[in-house]
């Protein structure tokens, strides 16, 4: 019986072997302070077996800390407390006192400027809550692992010394890591100087210059252009010297790039004060003077690009241009960081940091921040760990009530998901700040993890200039009003230490103005950029009918093949799997014509092979969501994955295929992110079906559909979305063509419906050898994936021609044809079938396989035999009031002899994409067929 219970406890799911230094942690943790586990776990503990006469059980850590001073002290006198006795429990009590600072003294730190955000009381700060009191200040108590410096210490300067390290300017939260190695870390940073750095005098004066800067910046563009939206930065200015001691800490550790992504708070004093823009270009655009090419965007929007001297080099920096979804842009700047430490083959993120700024209520309200977060550890998105900075102004547009803008304490509260470290952090206190900023790199630098710092400042003006905030915050801003400004707390206290004088500080003030008056550079750090690590003059001044050259001989493209289904005879592949690629083997021979699945192998094969770089992320993008790609071969054997496609050549380009997580709006952004900084690559987004891309619709509106016009960014991102009508409901049948091709205009992006697999096979060519950059948006096929009739020869991939349109393909006589029928996607091999099934003669059959920018010349050619002709239909599956009728018919009108009339052919308009019921949908498809080919 008692053997069966042992088995029981030893093989329960929480306290198994596996879990054993876990839980140790957690004790030791409850031993120290109970309330700092859960109430099912110290419910837990309090219910173990007693030892008989021992009262109160003692940590690892302190036997192991005893130990360690007895290695020490051989010739020391030791005196042993016996167990339960008064002084051995005020010890484990002091030990507890440090515990509870360690997880809860940012709870009384001094973070607001304005002091009026009050914590509640925490009585684990208490020393009555431990039973000790001030009387005991003078006894000397072993402070176990607290990085004072000292082993003993008395108990009024270990309290004095908490209270400094935890409750000052600085309250750090990194108690809910799990890793001992990284709260140890934290904490000999922060206790071996109790929070307070000292910096010498020339770094403190260039502190004091950073904070005249972005104040000096607000105040001119506030005198000079009156009433202009310019969110400024007022009251969280320190964010400007803790920008650039990041990017000093980084370029000295080695760093050559750094991308920044923030939304429009303080934007300008960025550009101007960090990136090193040329002030008169920030004021020609303040006063409409500023040329731009294609639509434009604000100011507070636009991007920038300079170089940055440290001590290790200069360091590239990029501000990401955003819109103003806020949030949206952190994700794009994770993309353009994997590209740049893809190009330099950097694997850990030591050559390139991600800085991303947030607002406080977006930083808590966004989705996009938590799917960022979970992706960032994950294989296809880590980056080495991100510096997030929150500019926590302590109010959302007009909210501030904390009950309305989260549920939690905190607006970091989020960053807890992946145990990142938080450091709160008061904004007029600018050596805090920058020290904050120097730990945040060094830890980032240190465990390749996101970290995050907590800027509370506040807003002195409203969301904007010309915002009213007293009608919603009429208590704070009472305060903000008689509040000084950093600059002039950090002046006075410079001058006050004898750093500096005032005139001094007036000096720096007037050179600084007189340099915005000049129209000069004003950062120090400004470099001009040297030869970039990509080079974009190739794809500049394209349009989609550039011409190129992507024919290959037959022979090469079987030689690919062989390479890229070559598989060791030590993987052993499951049965299914290993039919499709002896298929495959009998597709190079000729004895069995090519599969879509087939022709994507090829497609990569051939890409990889001429150098250029696969980035392809999806959910199931490895295996296929439809069983048909298989670039991701799993061992049934041992689970090891092999991938053909890497080993085409030594000499070929990377081949990375990623399964993703089940996120869209975060990881579109990454790999839109990954496509604008990497132009050499073909970049693929695979939806699992098409309509998933609904979850990411901001990317699509607001960076891949527009991104060009508004700032001039050229991206060659493909999205894959299956799209087709099977029956399978409103949720998996429709990609949403309707929405890409309602976003077409100025020659944006290419819609693309490819009907075989050498159209699939010579689209992915194009894309990638083609010098244009622009996205491309594919209706990915579904049912086609296996069609009879959706097949090719090895000499029509070949070719290197992708068709814009494709003629009738039977032996119909053009004179005999009495109406022609426009389509695009599986409909047309339904109409295809049904007409041959009918021996139908009189109907011709168009496929239109781009639809966007549409392909005019092309249909032009092939209607010349049809000129005789005036009954045009265009036949979809999708609702009228979905698909391409409404965004294409008057192509279709513009293309047709001047005699002729185009109707419509297709399900009735819907608010639903689709039926639910397979026999409705059957009867719909069927109706839809014989409407086109009927002629009345």
């Amino acid at each position: 019986m008692h053997e069966g219970v042992m088995k029981a406890w030893l093989e329960s799911s929480h306290l198994g072997g596996g879990n054993m230094a876990y839980v140790d942690e957690l004790y030791e943790s409850y031993l120290a302070e109970p309330t700092s586990v859960g109430d099912e776990w110290r419910e837990f503990f309090a219910g173990l077996p007693k030892i008989d006469g021992v009262d109160l059980e003692v940590r690892h850590a302190d036997i192991r800390q005893q130990f360690a001073e007895l290695a020490r002290n051989k010739h020391r006198e030791v005196v042993v407390v016996n167990s339960g006795s008064a002084a051995d429990t005020r010890q484990v009590k002091v030990l507890q006192l440090i515990n509870s600072y360690r997880f809860r003294g940012h709870q009384h730190a001094n973070l607001d400027p304005l002091n009026l955000w009050k914590q509640p009381r925490v009585r684990d700060l208490e020393l009555s809550f431990h039973d000790l009191s001030e009387a005991d200040y003078d006894t000397e108590f072993n402070v176990g692992s607290f990085a004072g410096g000292q082993e003993t210490m008395k108990l009024g300067d270990l309290h004095k010394a908490l209270e400094k390290t935890y409750c000052g300017s600085i309250g750090a939260e990194y108690m809910h890591i799990v890793s001992t190695d990284e709260k140890r870390w934290i904490q000999q940073r922060l206790e071996g100087i109790q929070s307070t750095p000292v910096f010498d005098k020339e770094t403190r004066l260039q502190i004091l210059k950073g904070l005249v800067a972005a104040d000096g910046l607000e105040k001119y563009l506030g005198s000079k252009f009156p009433g202009a939206k310019r969110f400024g930065l007022e009251g969280g200015d320190a964010m400007i010297p803790m920008l650039k001691a990041m990017i000093h800490r980084a370029g000295e550790q080695g760093a050559k790039d750094s991308v920044i992504g923030m939304a429009h708070r303080g934007r300008l004093n960025t550009l101007i004060n960090v990136l090193g823009k040329n002030p008169s270009t920030l004021f020609d655009e303040f006063a409409g003077k500023y040329e731009v090419v294609g639509a434009g965007d604000v100011k507070y929007h636009m991007g920038f690009s300079s170089d940055f001297e440290t001590k290790g080099g200069n360091v590239h920096l990029a501000l990401a241009f955003n819109p103003s979804h806020l949030e949206i842009v952190n994700p794009v700047v994770i993309g353009s960081v994997r590209a740049r430490l893809d190009r330099r083959g950097c694997t850990d993120g030591s050559l390139a940091l991600p800085i991303t700024i947030h607002g406080d209520s977006a930083f808590a309200g966004q989705g996009v921040v938590a799917e960022t977060f979970n992706l960032s550890q994950t294989r296809a998105f880590k980056v080495g760990g991100t510096v997030r900075v929150v500019i926590n102004n302590q109010v959302g547009f007009t909210t501030s009530n904390p009950e309305d803008t989260r549920s939690t304490p905190y607006c970091t509260d989020i960053a807890k998901m992946v145990l990142a470290p938080i450091f709160h952090v008061n904004g007029d206190d600018p050596e805090a700040v920058v020290f904050v900023a120097q730990l945040a790199v060094d830890y980032r630098n240190t465990f390749k993890r996101d970290v995050v710092i907590d800027l509370f400042c506040y807003r002195r003006n409203g969301h904007n200039e010309s915002d009213e905030p007293n009608a919603t915050q009429p208590l704070m801003y009472q305060k903000i009003k008689k509040h000084p400004t950093p600059r002039e707390i950090y002046a006075k206290k410079l001058i006050d230490e004898g750093v500096c004088s005032e005139d001094d500080v007036k000096a720096l003030i007037n050179d600084y103005r007189d340099a915005l008056d000049k129209g000069d550079c004003v950062v120090d750090e400004w470099r001009p950029m040297t030869e970039p690590s990509v080079d974009w003059t190739p794809y500049l001044g394209h349009d989609w009918d550039a011409t190129y050259d992507a024919s290959m001989a037959v022979e090469k493209l079987v030689s690919l093949g062989e390479k890229a289904i070559s598989v060791p005879d030590s993987v052993s592949l499951q049965r299914q799997v290993n039919r499709v690629y002896e298929d495959r083997a009998l597709m190079l021979t000729g004895e069995k014509k090519i599969d879509w699945g087939m022709a994507e192998i090829l497609a990569y094969a051939a890409t990889v092979a001429g150098g250029n770089r696969i980035r392809f992320v999806g959910q199931d993008s490895g295996r296929g969501t439809f069983f048909h790609r298989h670039a991701v071969l799993h061992n049934q054997d041992d689970g090891s994955t092999y991938t053909p496609l890497s080993k085409i050549s030594e000499e070929q380009a990377p081949f990375q295929i990623y399964d993703s997580a089940l996120s869209e709006e975060a990881v579109l952004a990454i790999e839109y992110g990954y496509a604008t900084a990497e132009p050499r690559a073909l970049v693929i987004w695979e939806a699992q079906f098409g309509d998933f891309a609904n979850g990411a619709q901001v990317v699509i509106d607001q960076f891949l559909s527009s991104g060009e016009q508004k700032w001039g960014r050229l991206c060659g991102l493909t999205l894959l979305l299956p799209h087709g009508y099977e029956g399978q409901g409103p949720e998996h049948s429709s990609a949403r063509l309707e929405r890409f091709l309602q976003l077409c205009a100025d020659h944006n992006m290419q819609v693309c419906v490819p009907t075989t697999p050498a159209q699939v096979f010579n689209m992915l060519r194009r894309q990638v050898i083609r010098p244009m950059r622009r996205p491309l948006i594919v209706m990915s096929p579904k049912s086609l994936l296996r069609h009879p009739l959706a097949t090719s020869t090895l000499e029509e991939l070949a070719s290197g021609k992708f068709y814009n349109v494709i003629g009738e393909i039977d032996d119909i006589k053009p004179a005999e044809v009495k109406r022609v029928v426009f389509c695009s996607g599986k409909v047309y091999y339904e109409l295809l079938e049904e007409r041959r099934k009918r021996e139908q003669t009189d109907v011709a059959i168009i496929r239109v396989e781009q639809l966007y920018p549409f392909p005019h010349e092309e249909m032009l050619d092939v209607l010349s035999q049809y000129q005789h002709v005036t009954d045009f239909v265009w036949c979809q599956e999708e609702p009228q009031n979905q698909g391409a009728w409404y965004c294409s018919q008057h192509h279709f009108r513009a293309a047709i002899p001047k005699a002729g009339y185009l109707t419509y052919a297709g399900r009735e308009a819907s608010s639903s994409p689709a039926v639910g019921y397979l026999s409705v949908h059957n009867k719909q498809q069927q109706a839809l067929v014989n409407d086109a080919l009927t002629i009345k």
